[in-house]
């Protein structure tokens, strides 16, 4: 499939409001690859397809990932985490994409992960800050992000994990995970 055709079939999968979302997501994601060194195109890609699935019903979500031998490891936390994995896969088996870490970032927009490729980090932070989102701290986030990926992420993950501990949720290993990881990263610069 075509830029086009991608865009025409993931947009009537979800409500305009989410799609004017996706819309952000992919202008921030083409900022940042410009301003931090990735290929615009793959980051615009994988910000057109990183939702793909999260209006899909949650049912759907769980079967696609049990039928399809996805980490079902998701399926015991936050179901927000559930499209990620599903969105991956729909991207290569339905819409060819064989890039495997364009893959890797939509499959890792919601958690993060240890040791996130910059491609992965673009969209995780173009998922975080795109224009239309406001939450205390996205301009704190956005600030950081014209000086350090590194540092905007790291803001983001602490944001979300308190947000999650406040609220009494449980926290998804791997979103830990990414946070000690970039943590490490920025006490070897």
């Amino acid at each position: 499939m075509d830029r086009q055709q991608i865009i025409q079939s993931v947009s009537v999968q979800m409500p305009e409001r989410r799609w004017i979302h996706t819309q952000g997501v992919m202008s921030t994601a083409i900022e940042l690859a410009e301003r931090y060194g990735e290929n615009p195109e793959r980051a615009e890609l994988a910000a057109i397809i990183h939702d793909v699935a999260k209006y899909w019903p949650i049912a759907d979500q769980a079967a696609y990932i049990k039928q399809n031998s996805l980490d079902e490891r998701v399926l015991h936390y936050n179901k927000e985490l559930w499209h990620a994995e599903v969105g991956a896969s729909v991207a290569k088996e339905q819409y060819g994409v064989h890039d495997i870490e364009i893959c890797n970032a939509i499959r890792y927009h919601t958690s993060g992960r240890a040791n996130m490729s910059l491609l992965e980090k673009i969209v995780w932070l173009a998922d975080y800050i795109e224009p239309n989102r406001d939450f205390p701290g996205v301009d704190v986030a956005r600030e950081l992000a014209g000086v350090s990926l590194d540092r905007a992420i790291l803001f983001g993950l602490d944001q979300t994990i308190v947000f999650l501990i406040e609220k009494g949720k449980v926290v998804y290993p791997v979103t830990l995970e990414a946070r000690n990881s970039i943590v490490q990263q920025l006490n070897m610069k």
